[in-house]
């Protein structure tokens, strides 16, 4: 038996600024809402920005899952031994997922928004010593996500949702009935967030709401000035995937040091590498082989939405379970939660020892 070698997390201090992915992801947001101002540029520029992003950020970012246990669990046995369980499960869940498409497409289609919904959601939700809070902040942020498109963009939003039910076989929904959900969704929503944000102000929690309310409205500028598919993407590469993959760096190895995000990327990219390139593989042959059935102007779409729906269960369940485990078990101690958090400066992101 020889132990797996694991890559001990390094122990995060108490941060008293903005992550390194929070900054960028901000900048980068903020910059693609001021160039959609110019549609002129917008298309030439964001167009291939975009489509480098989804293959270098969004499919890379799930391409070290395979690393994020060894990470965070100490793992017995040989090397080969670990992976080939891993990829068992991995594929398995991922099958389970296919089959669900295969003969419940409606079903498949509403799990996937919802736990895409709560993927994003937890995501960027700060740890609280308080599982209630992070709960709450969790599914508010990912409603949040898909409400602002369907309100903002309705029109849009309905036909692209029944393209991919009729690409599966699905009943498409009523754009009568998906009028009245969008505007309640939205509201409940906004609700919401206002009762949380009135929590961490009734805590002395200063930062905490003002930075979540300036998260709400970036991503609400966001997606009233870009169409639904776009906005997606950008939040999808520019917010989720590059937090993501800068938060998970430094814990598959990446030597302390400046704060840089190109570093970062650079070493996350050659250990993705393997991983991405089988699966921009698979994702080619796929679109060959499909694409005799698939309708000509949904093929591509429909293909990358149906692949990452199938691959989504096993890396959100991972990121889950495993990296945003010491947020939903966090539990309050002897110390208040209001000093708990004082102490950690409000957005620190914790991580295992």
């Amino acid at each position: 038996m020889h132990l797996v070698s694991i890559l001990t997390p390094p122990a995060e201090g108490v941060s008293t600024g903005l992550s390194l992915g929070q900054a960028c992801s901000y900048g980068l947001v903020a910059a693609c809402c001021l160039l959609v101002r110019f549609p002129v540029y917008a298309t030439a520029v964001l167009g291939p920005v975009l489509l480098l992003g989804l293959l270098g950020l969004g499919i890379a970012h799930g391409a070290c899952d395979q690393l994020v246990w060894p990470a965070y669990r100490p793992v017995r046995g040989p090397r080969w031994a670990y992976q080939v369980r891993f990829g068992l499960g991995y594929l398995g869940l991922a099958g389970a997922v296919g089959l669900v498409w295969w003969q419940w497409p409606g079903v498949a289609a509403a799990l996937f928004f919802a736990l895409t919904a709560w993927h994003w959601g937890s995501a960027d939700a700060p740890a609280h010593p308080q599982r209630g809070a992070w709960l709450a902040h969790s599914l508010l942020r990912g409603a949040l996500l898909f409400a602002l498109p369907a309100y903002f963009w309705p029109a849009e939003t309905v036909r692209h949702v029944n393209g991919l039910l009729l690409l599966t076989g699905a009943q498409p929904t009523l754009p009568s009935a998906w009028s009245g959900l969008t505007v309640g969704l939205l509201g409940g929503v906004l609700a919401g967030h206002l009762g949380l944000w009135a929590y961490f102000a009734w805590q002395r929690l200063p930062a905490r709401w003002l930075r979540d309310a300036g998260e709400a409205l970036l991503l609400a500028g966001l997606f009233s000035s870009c169409p639904p598919l776009l906005a997606l993407g950008v939040y999808f590469v520019f917010w989720h995937s590059l937090q993501h993959i800068l938060r998970l760096a430094p814990l598959l190895g990446y030597a302390a040091g400046p704060a840089r995000a190109r570093t970062r990327l650079i070493f996350f990219a050659r250990r993705a590498l393997p991983m991405l390139a089988a699966s921009l593989a698979l994702l080619a042959g796929a679109y060959v082989l499909g694409s005799n059935w698939l309708p000509a102007q949904n093929a591509w779409l429909g293909l990358v939405v149906l692949a990452a729906s199938v691959v989504t269960v096993p890396h959100a369940l991972l990121v889950t379970l495993v990296m945003d485990a010491p947020k939903w078990q966090a539990r309050p101690s002897t110390t208040s939660s209001k000093q708990l958090l004082n102490s950690s400066k409000d957005y620190k992101e914790h991580t295992p020892s």
